[in-house]
């Protein structure tokens, strides 16, 4: 697997954890969106993307976040403590859409995700910077797939 390109987009917020989206394409065929940059205790982390964890109403059958308190579709209240616990004990709310399989493509996907956000905060430090437009990171998307 070769990582043939990273774009970043930078977040608005200064003072939020999230600094970044990103996309990576893959061996030149292959896009993963939605990778996000993370501050953390002064450190950079790459989170790959993930979906909010649903379940149904017991009474209407309908789909709600798991931390919701009432049914959106008939406003039943909902049980509370719904989410099953991960390995350390907290409430698992998300569940990944794509993740790398071992440690070693883990790491190569940091280093090249993390390389390209600190080429675009230098590049925003610049005068004139332009940060890319949404569209823009998608411009090598066919029409018809979008």
């Amino acid at each position: 697997m070769e990582i043939t390109e990273v774009r970043v987009r930078l977040a608005s917020s200064a003072n939020n954890r999230l600094k970044a989206f990103c996309s990576m394409t893959i061996d030149n065929e292959f896009v993963v969106r939605d990778i996000k940059v993370i501050e953390r205790e002064g450190k950079y982390l790459v989170a790959m993307p993930s979906r909010k964890m649903t379940d149904r109403c017991g009474k209407c059958g309908g789909k709600n976040h798991l931390r919701a308190k009432f049914c959106n579709a008939c406003g039943n209240r909902l049980r509370d403590n719904r989410a099953r616990k991960n390995g350390k004990g907290r409430a698992a709310l998300h569940a990944d859409i794509a993740h790398p399989i071992n440690g070693k493509c883990r790491h190569r996907i940091q280093e090249s995700v993390l390389a390209a956000f600190e080429q675009e905060l230098k590049k925003s430090r610049q005068p004139g910077y332009r940060p890319p437009r949404p569209d823009e990171l998608d411009d090598d998307v066919p029409e018809v797939i979008r």
